[in-house]
């Protein structure tokens, strides 16, 4: 959070704006449009910082001020209906030290002498959906939302479908009219049960709607057009207030609840009267502990002064009452059980081990699986299937688990597969890396999409036609599975026909671009096998050295074979540099080596290349090079380029009879610099080296035809 000390007013008028502007948006989110993008501590964060701008800077206080706002403008199609008494929000206290600050000032603000006993009530904060429900002689005529406090929505029909709210209070003494207030919530258990139903309900399990948490599950659900929809789903009430009203039961907040309770609406069976700093901190502390097993998710407990009379004399400020405050509980961390150790394969080939929990509620949203991020963590934490954990959401986003509370338990520790758990294939983890990598990309299902799309795209064998959607489509179907089963794809041809988006005239084209890649440059298909570090310049130094695929096979079983008969005494960087020498490509070193190494150790991977190389026969790679202005010079890209890539400007270069160099040196002769070329440009007018525009540099590759 910034300091306001350290700010000049103009800094904190702008700072004051943007807060402004994103506790609004922030605002629409969550009320409105119930799909939140931050928590609830985070929104917290940025209130308390617009607060103490506004503490530092009172006359820089904006109309649209946070502080000045309750909630968001309905924009659903329900019907919009004013609240007779404004819906006020809260402000909130993070620690003991902001309660007792909140008791000196109701006590200063009504002169109450310290030995004045100051009673107020303390409930858990429901993390809900704000209701109000008007009765007149005991019988529900409306239920709005909350809104912006002012003007809500219309959602009477769906709330009569809620068991928990009477359609006619009983009891005695009912006022003409009366409106309760309360949270509108779901279960954490119901919530559960709602998202298995709607997985199970759906004709394609994958797309089926799944709410994100119990809150935005409850929010969706009241605020249907349909109140069928409504009606099917497992909504709650719990009522911790009131807004207009003819009379009142009784002359304290206590008592009022009481009275609500005894009408019909339920009423938390948490709520406590106390008369004590300590008394208060004591429940908060009961309320907290009990959190992770109630039925619903709370983020709080709000004190309210407990007399009538004098909240009425200690009235508002902007948006909430002078009497009442939140007192919110710190980032959650909850514990739960690590069932399994799931182990997923990412489109490169990336091993990420997924832990798959016990469901529990960590910062309003249900967990029930963690990221353990790589083998390395799992080792740090110790954690096995099986163990107690703690878990938390770094920045109440992510979840994390941060604790092992079993660790000492005597149990077989978990091994980190060295295969694929997809494929098969072996997977290696590089010197120096904490990833594993799965090593069969070429017969990979985990990686087959994305290895395909790199291999007919346009730095690759750059094949017309064969866009995301259509690969897709393609492995949908079971056509392709290999880089070689695109030259196989005439025989579906006839069956493509009639296909939505497919004609005649595009089929024919798509078949005739892949038939034109038959004879592909032998360095844009190695590149594009995705093995890796192997990208466009590398593919193209290593056939300019060896001229041929086979030749590149070769080179790799060499490796192999050298890193099998390594001395184990030898430090890894000697076995390194042994493997760069037996490259002999300059810029070629020996993170190369092993990916060849690894990507040809792999048998799978061997006979896709085989069976691709029985379909395409590419050339012997010769650089043909044309004399030219810039033949014989180093030549450094930087900058933006707008009308090329960068791989196709080095490929230029190179035909020019120049190379084309990644970084600027005195050896430097030519600098072709695109927008945004920083430091390398610096560096060319300090060594006054000559820098020309993408533009000139496409005169001087036209003029050499």
């Amino acid at each position: 959070m910034i300091d306001p000390m350290t700010l000049t007013e103009a800094e904190a008028a702008n700072r004051l704006m943007r807060l402004a502007k994103e506790v609004a948006k922030h605002n629409r989110l969550y009320h409105d449009q119930d799909a939140p993008e931050i928590s609830d501590a985070d929104y917290d964060a940025l209130i308390r910082e617009n607060n103490g701008l506004e503490a530092a800077f009172p006359h820089l206080i904006r109309a649209d001020s946070p502080n000045a706002q309750v909630g968001a403008a309905a924009t659903s199609a329900l019907k919009k209906v004013p609240h007779a008494v404004r819906m006020m929000s809260l402000d909130n206290g993070f620690s003991d030290e902001d309660i007792g600050e909140f008791l000196a000032r109701v006590r200063r603000f009504l002169s109450l002498p310290d030995a004045e006993p100051l009673a107020l009530t303390a409930e858990p904060k429901i993390d809900g959906l704000s209701c109000s429900l008007r009765y007149e002689q005991g019988e529900l005529k409306l239920a709005a939302t909350r809104g912006d406090g002012t003007t809500g929505e219309d959602v009477t029909a769906n709330v009569r479908t809620i068991a928990d709210i009477p359609q006619h209070l009983t009891g005695a003494d009912i006022p003409d009219l009366f409106e309760i207030r309360g949270e509108v919530y779901m279960a954490k258990e119901d919530f559960a049960g709602l998202n298995a139903r709607l997985l199970a309900e759906a004709d394609e399990p994958e797309k089926a709607r799944q709410f994100a948490n119990p809150r935005n599950a409850a929010a969706g659900s009241l605020r249907q057009k349909d109140a069928s929809v409504t009606a099917s789903r497992p909504l709650r009430f719990l009522a911790h207030g009131w807004g207009a009203h003819s009379a009142l039961p009784a002359d304290t907040q206590m008592g009022v609840m009481q009275a609500i309770a005894v009408w019909g609406l339920p009423v938390s069976g948490m709520l406590a009267r106390v008369d004590s700093l300590d008394a208060l901190i004591a429940h908060y502390r009961g309320i907290e502990a009990a959190r992770a097993e109630l039925p619903f998710d709370i983020d709080g407990v709000v004190y309210k002064v407990d007399r009538l009379d004098w909240q009425q004399r200690l009235g508002f400020v902007a948006k909430a009452p002078r009497w009442a405050i939140a007192h919110k509980f710190p980032a959650e961390r909850a514990q739960t059980t690590l069932e399994a150790i799931d182990i997923q394969v990412g489109r490169t080939g990336k091993l990420t081990p997924v832990g798959r929990l016990t469901p529990v509620t960590v910062g309003g949203v249900v967990v029930s699986n963690v990221t353990l991020h790589n083998a390395d963590e799992i080792e740090r934490l110790g954690v096995r299937p099986g163990d107690r954990i703690v878990v938390q959401r770094a920045g109440d986003v992510i979840p994390q688990v941060v604790d092992n509370l079993t660790r000492a338990e005597k149990r077989d520790p978990f091994y980190f597969p060295t295969h694929c758990p997809v494929c098969s294939s072996e997977a290696v983890r590089e010197e120096e890396e904490v990833d594993y990598r799965c090593t069969g990309g070429l017969i990979c299902p985990a990686q087959r999409f994305e290895r395909l799309r790199h291999f007919v795209s346009r730095a690759a064998l750059d094949i017309e036609g064969l866009g995301e959607k259509t690969i897709q489509e393609f492995l949908d179907l079971g056509w392709i599975a290999e880089p070689a089963d695109i030259f196989r794809l005439k025989k579906h041809g006839s069956d493509l026909l009639g296909r939505e988006g497919w004609k005649e005239k595009s089929v024919d084209n798509m078949l005739a671009a892949i038939e034109a890649k038959r004879s592909p440059d032998a360095a844009r298909l190695l590149f594009g096998l995705g093995i890796r570090h192997v990208g466009a310049v590398t593919a193209r130094d290593l056939l300019k050295r060896y001229t041929t695929l086979p030749a590149i096979r070769a080179l790799g079983q060499e490796i192999i074979a050298l890193r099998d008969a390594a001395d184990p005494a030898e430090t890894q960087a000697k076995r390194d540099k042994a493997i760069a020498e037996h490259i002999g490509v300059e810029n070629v070193g020996a993170a190369v080596g092993h990916a060849l190494a690894d990507f040809f150790h792999e048998p799978h991977n061997v006979e896709a290349w085989d069976d691709l190389l029985s379909e395409v026969s590419p050339p012997d790679y010769v650089v043909e090079t044309t004399a030219s202005a810039v033949t014989g010079k180093i030549i450094v890209f930087t900058g933006k380029l707008e009308t090329m890539s960068r791989d196709e400007a080095k490929a230029q270069a190179e035909r020019l009879g120049a190379k084309a160099a990644g970084s600027v040196s005195a050896k430097t002769d030519l600098v072709v610099a695109g927008p945004g070329a920083g430091t390398k440009l610096k560096q060319a007018a300090a060594l006054g080296i000559e820098v020309i525009t993408e533009e000139a540099w496409a005169e001087i590759v036209k003029a050499a035809g």
